[in-house]
């Protein structure tokens, strides 16, 4: 009889103990996954940010260079300006 009622309590304690494993490993399931998906919702968050300020740098950028390659070449014409001017005044002394 003790043989058979220790069995029942065996089988009793072992399904306890599968019922807190389950529970244990569903509600830990259930973390690692909500955790994963904020990390994941921050992580697109912050990408977004960051690329909207990579494109305004871009474009900046783009802006400046422009400028600067307007500049360069306004200099350059205005040098060449003053090549062609001076050669003239030169070749009247000279001459």
């Amino acid at each position: 009889m003790k043989n058979k009622s220790t069995k029942k309590n065996a089988k009793g304690f072992i399904g306890k103990v599968m019922n807190k494993t389950k529970k244990f490993i569903v509600t830990s399931n259930d973390l690692a996954l909500s955790k994963t998906d904020k990390a994941i919702s921050t992580s697109l968050e912050v990408t977004a940010e960051w690329q909207a300020v990579a494109d305004k740098a871009i474009k900046g950028g783009l802006k400046l260079a422009a400028n600067q390659q307007d500049l360069v070449f306004d200099i350059l014409n205005e040098i060449k300006d003053h090549a062609v001017e001076s050669k003239k005044r030169l070749t009247k002394l000279v001459a």
